[in-house]
């Protein structure tokens, strides 16, 4: 059964995770949901930009949410998609993509199910 989780953004700490340019806050969902669902605010490491590689995330639910800034994906059904601060974007189970690049200032709500998966780089489009 889960509990009530509350965390604080004056009390937030940041690590490195899946790509060396984000940092990533984690919220305490996937102890609260025994790992089925995980959710995380990232944001860009200072001076350091993104690594467009084709990949894809091998799980069940994929939401992204603006908060802050700018970041530009490209999907292989939609082809290039720029979401700034209050867009967001449903990703489908294993599609493939990359991100292009991110504003300096970028913050995103990403949530996830479950909360631990495996990504694989695949071959370019």
């Amino acid at each position: 059964m889960s509990k009530t989780i509350v965390t604080h953004a004056k009390d937030a700490s940041y690590d490195r995770g899946l790509r060396a340019f984000f940092e990533y806050r984690h919220l305490g969902i996937p102890q609260a949901t025994e790992g089925k669902f995980g959710a995380h605010v990232i944001r860009a490491v200072p001076e350091t930009h993104a690594e467009p590689k084709w990949h894809l995330h091998e799980l069940d639910f994929q939401f992204v949410y603006i908060l802050k800034g700018w970041v530009e994906f490209e999907y292989e059904d939609a082809g290039f998609v720029r979401l700034e601060a209050g867009s967001s974007v449903l990703q489908p189970p294993r599609i493939k993509h990359r991100e292009v690049r991110h504003s300096d200032d970028i913050e995103i709500l990403e949530i996830t199910s479950p909360a631990e998966f495996v990504t694989k780089l695949v071959e370019d489009l």
